[in-house]
């Protein structure tokens, strides 16, 4: 019998698929509440056992099909003391291929995971291949597997990877790579390690030739292709002027290059989103795209909301919500994109450290506006490495903060000035998840606008 672990998206996907193939099936919940109940109510339906609130491993478990749950989750550490078997969603999926089944186009990276599945979705869609994002967003893989897609777009997460044993992906890309989720991981070594198992099996391997820590993994790889914002070397896609080229999927890529986009055809314009579509773009051509769909991907391609998304202008001043940078890292691309800003920053910093972000940031920065339980830490780093920067500290968390947040903003800014939105921290401490966020700042902004 398999117990799977969650009744999240992909648990309730896992549970479905193995009993429409017969198999037994009990699902543990934590959470009782009126969306876990109606999926339980689902399932029932497809003979599958719901335990709300279960403290130890079903009798007669097999093997525990987890959703995202950490290795010392109680549970799980249960199964493996008790030599069950314990596979990831994504693990499954690829064990419950058909023959014949589509070639994966696998990613990862702490940020801009989703922006590059939704630029090489856009890709392969303007070439033709029947294809969907699936994993860590869309559809879950093993929703999918069984569908008669050309190719899979799998966007995986650190926990995905980790629970998963045996993928051979057609290629694999590793984006960046900066501390996060070390709560889960329990170390940088083994959020690394995680990642690093992208690359075991994969037919090609494709890394960011800029990201030190990346182009370490990816350098005992024979062949591996590289992306870069510098001028390509063979084996490479990169940048010329202005123009996105590559010189690895080629006849002679020591000899011949070849255009593939410009960097108008890059929405929104940064140099880490040029970076991003690069990345995408090789994993496209990895299965034979051409150059023409290339681009007319990146055209066709639609940012997700809360990425650098430019809200409004309002007296000559720009105000861009990036409310998904949850992490440094992903705060450091959007404060390298605009070379006057005052900056709202704050709340769950995770145990990150914001002493690089402050320091690279600090040329930029006209003032600070910050929120959030871990502010203080971001005013600490200020204070060292941009003493001159005039600093608002906003204590209060109710709903309507963000009012007085983007009023003080609009009061240190002057025209010319971003005011952005790029918090470097998780935002449940305050708001409902980072998209109510973003929402919250869109319209104080559109207030503001109103107001002047």
């Amino acid at each position: 019998m398999t117990c799977v672990a969650g009744l999240g998206v992909s648990g309730t996907a896992v549970a479905r698929v193995l009993a429409g193939r017969g198999e037994p099936v009990v699902v543990v919940e934590a959470v009782e509440g009126e969306r876990q109940l109606a999926a339980a109510a689902e399932l029932a339906g497809h003979g599958v056992q719901v335990r709300f609130g279960a403290k130890e491993l079903p009798r007669g478990v097999t093997r525990l099909v987890t959703t995202g749950w950490a290795p010392h989750h109680p549970l799980v550490a249960a199964a493996v003391e008790a030599g069950v078997e314990v596979v990831g969603e994504v693990e499954l999926a690829w064990r419950l291929r058909p023959e014949h089944a589509a070639p994966w186009l696998a990613l990862t990276g702490t940020n801009g995971k989703t922006t590059v599945v939704r630029m090489l979705t856009a890709m392969l869609l303007a070439a033709g291949r029947k294809t969907v994002a699936v994993g860590n967003v869309g559809l879950p893989v093993v929703q999918a597997v069984g569908e008669p897609y050309d190719v899979l777009a799998v966007e995986l997460s650190s926990f995905q990877i980790h629970w998963s044993s045996s993928l051979a992906p057609h290629a694999a890309a590793i984006l960046n790579l900066a501390p996060d989720h070390l709560d889960w991981h329990g170390s940088m070594e083994e959020y690394t390690a995680a990642k690093a198992r992208l690359y075991e099996r994969a037919g090609t391997v494709i890394y960011n030739a800029d990201d030190p820590a990346v182009a370490r993994l990816a350098a005992p790889y024979r062949g591996a292709v590289g992306f870069t914002l510098r001028v390509p070397r063979p084996g490479e896609l990169g940048v010329v002027e202005d123009l996105l080229v590559d010189r690895a999927f080629v006849v002679d890529p020591v000899e011949a290059a070849e255009e593939l986009a410009t960097l108008d055809d890059v929405r929104p314009f940064a140099p880490h989103n040029v970076a991003n579509a690069l990345a995408a773009a090789a994993l496209a051509r990895s299965v034979g795209v051409p150059s023409e769909a290339v681009r007319q991907g990146l055209r066709d391609f639609v940012p997700d909301p809360h990425r650098m998304t430019h809200v409004e202008r309002v007296g000559e001043v720009d105000y861009v919500d990036d409310s998904k940078a949850t992490n440094p890292h992903a705060a450091a691309a959007a404060l390298s994109a605009y070379p006057s800003i005052v900056w709202i920053a704050g709340g769950q910093l995770k145990g990150a450290d914001v002493e690089e972000l402050v320091r690279q940031a600090a040329p930029r920065l006209r003032g600070a506006v910050l929120i959030g339980v871990d502010r203080g830490r971001i005013a600490e780093a200020l204070a060292r490495h941009a003493p001159n920067v005039p600093v608002v500290d906003i204590a209060d968390q109710d709903t309507g903060v963000m009012d007085r947040v983007v009023t003080e903003a609009a009061r240190l800014a002057t025209p010319g000035d971003t005011v952005l939105l790029s918090p470097a921290g998780a935002s449940l401490d305050m708001f409902a998840n980072y998209p109510a966020r973003g929402e919250a700042f869109a319209r104080a902004v559109r207030g503001l606008g109103r107001r002047t």
